[in-house]
């Protein structure tokens, strides 16, 4: 038995926990059915470039800033643009009208200074930025400008981390959008997405084909213990469909524990693996061949105690159900479930019975939901069909060389390999 539930209703439950909500999202349905300081963001992946002959001559010192001098109706996502040769960037300080500092700090590379929130609405500002150069010269730039009026066309957008949470070492770091963002914005939306870890572990943002996801992860799972800071920056960014960003949003949490699943199709077995050690084995059901479970790796999205699978909207008056559920794990929007299941009990280990969901003994399942944790992955082998991509979150479905791919920004070359560079998003550093 299992359930079909509309993926409008399974967000509002994964959300209903946390202080920061996200926009609901019109999404398919369930079990069986169809499968469609301030914190410092920390970039370890910085670039240092040689440093130039000894015979060579002197790089000019060449210093310009934008936004333009008194450039009006910017976006509240402006950043101030910094472009150096022969020198460096000393200091950025940005001031509103009435002379009070606006936070922020200097990307990676220094390309630009960003505000650590948004700016506000139909305000003026004036930035003042000093570099100096090799030769110890310095040089200082002012720029004035004013911001836009905010818009009532907002793309909605929600962050699957919340502040304060413990998470799976498979937790990505999901983005949703309604609508999707356009192919031609996701590089610049990209920019505005920025991931720290403690300790630093490398990081890729993908982007699913529709635009409406993207996840950030590693070529490994997290380590135990880091800590993951996010802020997705993305209030009043100009969007080329003429919508804009609705909202920052923040949120730090910690990778706990490494537990992870394992079932084979062909032994009707699941094995449970803390910390790398074999703890646990349990016979399982697996859904028929004419609604299989999917395999592939999934992360569990969800976690229910007791719930209700009701399938009358999907099948109808005469196949659809309604039935208590104990322990009921989400896998994927599709409605693929780990959950107890008293009444295929005979079953487990010997055949599939269920509409795609992974069937466990009561016992069992009540074991295994004390245990996992939302993050936590679990990979089937060997059923009828494959995971489709976007169907839950399918980060981990991909192998890295594929992953890497569906970034929208260039990925660095020791990253595609899966090599450490520290995380891969561009990312601002502190200043005073």
């Amino acid at each position: 038995m299992n359930r079909f539930v509309t993926r409008q209703a399974a967000i509002g439950k994964i959300l209903a926990a946390s202080a920061a909500g996200i926009l609901g999202l019109s999404l398919i349905t369930a079990c069986g059915g169809d499968q469609p300081k301030a914190p410092a963001f920390v970039n370890n992946n910085q670039q240092v470039a040689p440093s130039a002959s000894p015979t060579a001559p002197p790089v000019p010192f060449e210093f310009a800033v934008t936004p333009a001098d008194k450039k009006k109706n910017l976006p509240v996502s402006t950043e101030i643009g910094t472009s150096v040769k022969g020198g460096e960037i000393t200091t950025v300080t940005l001031t509103d009208k009435a002379g009070k500092a606006v936070k922020g700090s200097l990307r990676d590379d220094k390309s630009s200074w960003v505000p650590s929130a948004p700016l506000k609405y139909d305000t003026d500002y004036t930035a003042t930025v000093v570099a100096t150069s090799a030769a110890g010269q310095a040089e200082t730039k002012k720029v004035s400008f004013s911001t836009r009026g905010k818009s009532g066309n907002d793309i909605g957008s929600g962050m699957y981390l919340f502040n304060g949470k413990t998470y799976g070492v498979a937790m990505p770091v999901v983005m949703e959008f309604s609508p999707g963002i356009p192919k031609k914005d996701r590089a610049a939306v990209q920019r505005r997405l920025f991931v720290q870890t403690d300790p630093p572990q490398p990081g890729v943002w993908h982007w699913v084909s529709s635009g409406t996801q993207a996840y950030y992860r590693g070529p490994d799972y997290w380590q135990a213990g880091t800590k993951i800071t996010v802020r997705a920056a993305l209030e009043g960014i100009p969007l080329s469909n003429g919508r804009y960003g609705d909202q920052d949003r923040k949120a730090t949490a910690k990778i706990g524990d490494k537990f992870v699943m394992k079932v084979e199709n062909k032994t009707k077995k699941m094995q449970v693996f803390k910390n790398d050690k074999l703890v646990k084995t349990f016979p399982v059901s697996l859904g028929k061949k004419s609604t299989p479970s999917s395999s592939g790796t999934l992360i569990v999205m969800d976690k229910q105690e007791h719930t209700v699978f009701d399938t009358f909207a999907e099948l109808g008056p005469e196949e659809g159900y309604r039935t208590d559920i104990d322990f009921a794990q989400r896998l994927t929007w599709g409605g693929e479930f780990i959950h107890s299941a008293p009444w295929s009990v005979g079953d487990q280990g010997v055949r599939n019975v269920s509409h795609g969901c992974v069937n466990l003994a009561p016992q069992n399942a009540s074991w295994l939901f004390s245990q996992t944790k939302v993050g936590d992955p679990i990979t089937i082998k060997g059923t009828e069909r494959k995971l489709e991509a976007g169907n839950g979150w399918t980060a981990w479905n991909l192998s890295w060389a594929d992953y890497v791919k569906g970034s929208a920004l260039p990925v660095p070359a020791s990253l595609k390999s899966g090599g450490s560079a520290g995380n891969a998003t561009p990312t601002p550093t502190a200043t005073d």
